[in-house]
């Protein structure tokens, strides 16, 4: 008797083990099953591309920015640790699919394309395309000039996506958005298609550089997560609560001045 009542308990604290960690989702689905695994059961993996400022950067080997701060923010909510795990951005869906990381953010555009691989929340900001070249000389003074012409842009991002289908243009694709300025300073592209935030912060790095006025693209950026994956409605649950408390308003304005 005394056994089969060891057996039972046994059990039933493996069953309230499973329960407490099942919420947090864990590195992915099996995690919750894996009670033994109580650390990993309490970490929420993101996958992102920490060279987009101020969306996600790093500053003292932390990364830190828009996306990063939210993320927090939405961990708290959920009870989870965030780990955050820096890659090329077109590794970020495969990251997301393989159930290596349990989300993406990376300023990330919703688009059909993605949407075929991943699910994504609601979007949590609008963001804008430009059109980057050197102040003098240039031959791009607006979009329509970006035919025939050589296009620097981030590889995988929209960037890329928009200028493709661009008569006669020759895309020049790297992995970060500032080798893409840095080819454009060196007269190797004659333009750089690339968010307006991280546009910014390389123009302001980059003397002799400017961003041309009229935008190039509206988006809005959302939270890529695996096709079904539970998580999404709680994300979502999440990101409301968080913009009607005014939480992401305020992580924006700490980075984005007005």
């Amino acid at each position: 008797m005394k056994k089969i009542l060891s057996a039972v308990l046994a059990v039933a604290m493996l069953c309230t083990c499973v329960l407490m960690f099942t919420a947090c989702g864990g590195n992915n689905s099996s995690a919750a099953s894996d009670a033994s695994s109580k650390t990993e059961a309490k970490e929420l993996h993101m996958a992102t591309n920490a060279a987009f400022e101020p969306y996600e950067y790093k500053e003292g080997g932390e990364v830190v920015g828009i996306d990063a701060d939210i993320a927090n923010a939405i961990c708290e909510k959920l009870g989870c640790k965030l780990v955050i795990d820096d890659m090329d951005f077109d590794a970020i869906i495969t990251a997301v699919t393989s159930g290596k990381d349990d989300f993406g953010m990376a300023g990330m555009t919703i688009t059909d394309e993605r949407k075929q691989s991943v699910d994504f929340t609601d979007p949590y900001t609008n963001a804008v395309q430009v059109i980057i070249v050197n102040e003098k000389d240039s031959p791009v003074a607006s979009a329509d000039d970006l035919k025939g012409k050589s296009i620097g842009v981030q590889m995988g991002t929209t960037g890329d996506i928009y200028v493709t289908d661009i008569e006669g243009a020759k895309v020049e694709r790297f992995n970060k958005g500032a080798d893409a300025v840095l080819a454009l300073t060196q007269g190797k592209v004659d333009a750089v298609v690339i968010d307006n935030q991280p546009a910014k912060a390389f123009v302001a790095q980059n003397p002799g550089t400017k961003i041309l006025d009229d935008p190039f693209e509206n988006e809005e950026y959302a939270i890529c997560l695996k096709k079904g994956s539970e998580l999404t409605e709680q994300f979502n649950k999440a990101l409301k609560e968080l913009k009607d408390d005014g939480t992401i308003d305020t992580i924006i304005k700490k980075y984005i001045s007005e």
